[in-house]
């Protein structure tokens, strides 16, 4: 059977999600739990890369499995074997020719920024203090929808055949000192989000216009874009399939618990029936005498 792991994680502590030789990434401490919890070799494949130092709030991975896992119970038990630093949230059981990277519809990524100095904030989001002109980097960020060839914010040295992205959402939300960009897309190119921030960034600083962010994209050459923000502040946020519900219920909690909670429940309910029936008939045996 094939399974999708819906799973997230702070990749401060990992050179990215892809496996690699000598480097701990997301992918091998994954693969290694399985293997250890399935007593079978597990090998996995991610809805997308992430690089190191980048976070994710939802992603996805599917596995081959012979044999049937119940979600709640293998979701407890594999969390309860790898690092705080990522977190089982469900198990999805598909059909056999589900593929966890090109069945993708959308995904959305997140990148926080914030404009204080906060020493509980250093970690997950990116320190910026310079004042920035929000309403000018959404002008900006709206040009992003007149255009599908993305080259200019690619990394320069990687495999993908196109360059070729469809933006759905580009927008910058402020709140007291934080700044929130949110993306979606149906597929991304490899630093292209931090490129796009980064050039976001010198609009509001009001180093690059409008006119300047469409030649950059016209030009398809990365050096014109703007500088690549620190990983600290990106997250994967988001991963749309057709045959996945977006709303299903969360299975990380132990199930052990909630076994236990419905007993209490079931014999609450119980007892109150009791207590119901009892002061029933003391009220009819109180009518009786009178």
């Amino acid at each position: 059977m094939r399974y999708f792991i819906e799973f997230a994680y702070n990749g401060a502590a990992y050179h990215g999600w892809q496996k690699q030789p000598d480097a701990v990434t997301v992918q091998g401490v994954l693969e290694q739990k399985l293997s250890m919890v399935l007593r079978t070799e597990i090998q996995l494949v991610g809805a997308g890369r992430t690089d190191a130092g980048v976070h994710a709030s939802q992603q996805f991975a599917h596995f081959d499995y012979d044999g049937t896992l119940d979600s709640r119970k293998f979701t407890y038990g594999l969390n309860a074997c790898l690092p705080k630093a990522i977190a089982i949230k469900n198990l999805h059981a598909v059909h056999d020719e589900a593929h966890a990277r090109f069945d993708a519809k959308k995904r959305s990524y997140e990148y926080h920024i914030h404009q204080f100095k906060d020493p509980f904030l250093n970690d997950f989001s990116f320190q910026y203090l310079y004042r920035l002109d929000v309403a000018k980097m959404n002008a900006a960020a709206a040009l992003l929808f007149d255009y599908t060839d993305f080259e200019c914010f690619s990394k320069v040295k990687t495999d993908v055949g196109t360059f070729i992205c469809q933006i759905y959402e580009a927008q910058w939300t402020e709140n007291n000192g934080k700044l929130l960009f949110k993306i979606t897309a149906d597929r991304f190119l490899r630093n292209m989000v931090r490129a796009i921030v980064g050039t976001l960034i010198d609009v509001g600083l009001g180093k690059k216009s409008l006119d300047d962010v469409k030649r950059i994209i016209e030009s398809k050459d990365r050096c014109e874009a703007g500088f690549s923000v620190p990983a600290h502040g990106l997250y994967l946020t988001e991963i749309v399939y057709d045959y996945i519900d977006a709303h299903s219920p969360d299975c990380s909690e132990n199930p052990f618990v909630r076994n236990e909670q419905k007993i209490a429940a079931e014999s609450g309910k119980e007892l109150l029936k009791k207590t119901q029936a009892l002061q029933n008939d003391t009220s009819e045996a109180t009518a009786r005498d009178h």
